[in-house]
């Protein structure tokens, strides 16, 4: 069951999607963390953000639309609050970063590879729901490439690109994350989704996770899959259950990433695993 992608030493082939699992520490009464193969964590930014205004969650047939917005306390509120528990837990961390400029994105891992407990870092490139930032990023392959490229300079743990799912190549955003230094590819983030709040008129728009995304994710995988053979892959998008996970590993993926199913029950993650 052990993996090793890119130097990132996992005990099984699963994580958790991030944004799904909080820091992991939330879930820790309900689901065994040191199971998991890694923990990963929601999106950490430079300095604090309070998200979007409500509502930002909606639940709609066979998926979730979320516009949270990247709410955190920020990276040095992390460190302080929550890292040294996470350390205890024998599983792998993955931390996942995002940033409003090249400039936060830097900062912001600078900070995080001088702890120790982080086995590798996620860079959010493709999160819809925020103006600046993200996928502003990952749409454009030389912003994409530039992003990389500046985090990579100072950041020795394995890097894993977040891929969006809004292009219309997948393969060409992949190529440079790669080209930037990028020693792993997660994918898809959400689905750009606009949703009516019921008996109100008014909009959300956000991301699309969860089954109904499935057949989309697989799709690209397997796009991505057969132009790098040899790039690992973390797949995610509508995992929920063990034939959700064989379908992905069969679509190419070397890992996958367990999101909204944390939402219908936590320790669907923890099945999932034992199945396998």
């Amino acid at each position: 069951m052990a993996i090793n992608l890119a130097g990132l030493k996992m005990k099984n082939p699963v994580t958790v999607a991030s944004g799904t699992f909080g820091f992991g520490l939330e879930f820790a009464d309900l689901v065994p963390l040191h199971k998991l193969g890694a923990i990963t964590t929601k999106t950490l930014t430079i300095k604090p953000r309070k998200g979007n205004p409500q509502p930002r969650l909606m639940e709609v047939e066979n998926g979730l639309v979320n516009s949270i917005g990247l709410q955190n306390d920020g990276v040095e509120y992390f460190i302080a609050n929550y890292l040294p528990e996470l350390k205890k837990i024998q599983t792998s961390l993955i931390v996942n970063i995002a940033g409003e400029t090249v400039e936060e994105y830097v900062a912001t891992v600078e900070i995080l590879c001088r702890q120790e407990g982080i086995n590798a870092i996620e860079v959010n490139i493709s999160c819809p729901n925020v103006k600046k930032g993200c996928i502003a990023f990952g749409k454009d392959p030389v912003m994409t490439k530039e992003v990389i490229s500046a985090v990579r300079e100072v950041c020795k743990l394995p890097l894993i690109a977040k891929l969006t799912p809004n292009v219309s190549d997948i393969t060409v955003i992949a190529r440079a994350a790669l080209d930037g230094g990028a020693d792993i590819l997660s994918m898809i983030n959400t689905v750009q989704h606009t949703v009516t709040i019921p008996d109100k008129n008014q909009l959300i728009t956000g991301g699309l996770s969860g089954p109904t995304i499935k057949p989309t994710a697989l799709r690209l995988i397997n796009q991505v899959r057969a132009a790098f053979p040899g790039i690992p892959i973390i797949g995610m998008g509508g995992i929920m259950g063990i034939k959700d996970a064989k379908d992905f590993f069969a679509a190419g993926a070397n890992a996958i990433a367990v999101g909204t199913a944390n939402f219908v029950d936590p320790r669907i993650v923890i099945g999932i695993i034992d199945s396998l």
